[in-house]
């Protein structure tokens, strides 16, 4: 019979809004399904206010109050991650439009009343440096990759969202100010996040007694279930605990704060999931097995090379050592050769000089170690590291080593 683990995840949207999305997701691990949460909330790039100066300030509120305010202000981003540089990528010196967006706030209460100065009193202007001048930078593409109003405050002009409020100002009080929005992560500042909240839950009838509720007479009466409920079946009384199972079902509610879409938000965070597991494969990989996929491998080559686990006696508990560099010596294994207070220590290529370990580090190869062989060529797996012109994938104990799984493999053809 076929586990859901063995079938391709499922999504279900049951609730699209402007500004939220409710949906479940189905046979993928809880480890997959939290990354996914993690990632929508602090990975995905926005533009946020990150630099006040204040040139006029009279009202009741300090600076840096009111500059705290404008950077929690959101702005639209669409398609910010193309459309905007980073500071530290760009070659200007002092910020320029292709990494900054330049806003100004000029109000001041003539009449006798209470005035609300809120985000839709700022306005986007041409970017200018502290001297007044625009300074040059290397062109790009990025300022036409832009929606209309990018950088805008959100919901601006629009009488059917509310906008954000700053501070209440009276007669003769003034506030006058230039601000620099920049791109950047909620890693950075909560600022930068485009969600305002991600609701995440999982086996709402507590089937896997992940969760202990205080109660006093009746638990169920006293903790409710919520409406993700109605997706399961409510477990019977004499049903015996299953102490293997796992969940397969999970609810996400994704309300953003208007600079990104719910859709965006969600594709964009699966694309830089999906980035980070590539780079850390690529990571897990030896210098050369880089070198060999870059100079070609796509071609439809392949290299050899040996691994952790390989079949040819080059494991942890292997006979020889191969690849370049400094490696952990060969032959013994945690078990075989020599122990820890054996005779032998790592040897490079054939043996160095005797010390208190018994033998120093010499270049490559070297027998009877405690500590077995070290990877050759860093394939994590196998003998074999990864063709990509042969697109099979990866595991543990196969042959092929870490690699990236291809797309007819994997399921993720977005």
């Amino acid at each position: 019979m076929q586990s859901y683990e063995d079938t391709e995840p499922i999504v279900r949207i049951r609730d699209l809004k402007k500004d939220r999305v409710n949906f479940v997701l189905e046979n993928v691990d809880l480890a997959f399904a939290n990354s996914i949460r993690r990632v929508v909330v602090a990975d995905i790039p926005t533009v946020a206010i990150d630099m006040v100066e204040i040139h006029t300030n009279t009202t009741v509120l300090p600076d840096e109050f009111i500059a705290h305010r404008l950077g929690m202000i959101p702005l639209s981003s669409a398609n910010c991650d193309e459309g905007m540089r980073y500071t530290r990528d760009c070659t200007c010196l002092a910020g320029c439009g292709y990494c900054a967006i330049e806003l100004r706030l000029d109000v001041v209460c003539n009449d006798n009343r209470t005035m609300a100065v809120t985000s839709n009193h700022l306005e986007v202007v041409e970017f200018t440096s502290n001297t007044g001048t625009t300074e040059p930078s290397q062109e790009g593409d990025e300022l036409t990759k832009r929606a209309e109003g990018f950088g805008h405050p959100v919901g601006k002009n629009d009488p059917s969202v509310h906008p954000v409020l700053i501070c209440k100002i009276r007669k003769g009080q003034e506030l006058r100010l230039r601000c620099v929005a920049k791109k950047g992560i909620a890693k950075e500042h909560a600022k930068w996040s485009p969600c305002s909240a991600v609701a995440f839950e999982y086996d709402p009838y507590n089937k896997l007694r992940h969760t202990t509720y205080w109660h006093e007479t009746d638990e169920r009466a006293e903790w409710p279930v919520g409406d993700n409920a109605k997706e399961e079946e409510p477990p019977r009384e004499d049903e015996a605990f299953d102490f293997n199972a796992k969940p397969r079902k999970f609810y996400y509610e994704v309300e953003t704060d208007g600079s990104l879409g719910p859709q965006e938000v969600i594709m964009k965070g699966l694309a830089e999931l999906q980035t980070k597991l590539a780079n850390l494969i690529l990571g897990l990989k030896a210098p050369s097995e880089v070198e060999m996929i870059s100079g070609g491998m796509d071609s439809g080559g392949n290299a050899t090379t040996s691994g952790w686990g390989a079949a040819g006696g080059t494991g942890w508990g292997g006979s020889s050592a191969s690849g370049a560099g400094y490696a952990s010596p060969a032959g013994g294994g945690w078990g075989g050769g020599t122990s820890w207070g054996g005779s032998t220590s790592p040897a490079q290529n054939s043996g160095g000089s005797t010390t208190g370990w018994g033998t120093t580090p010499a270049p490559n190869t070297g027998a009877n170690s405690s500590w077995g062989t070290s990877p050759a060529q860093n394939a994590w797996g196998g003998s074999t590291s990864p063709s990509a012109g042969a697109g099979s994938t990866s595991s543990w104990g196969a042959q092929q080593g870490w690699a990236s799984p291809s797309p007819q493999a994997n399921g993720w053809n977005l």
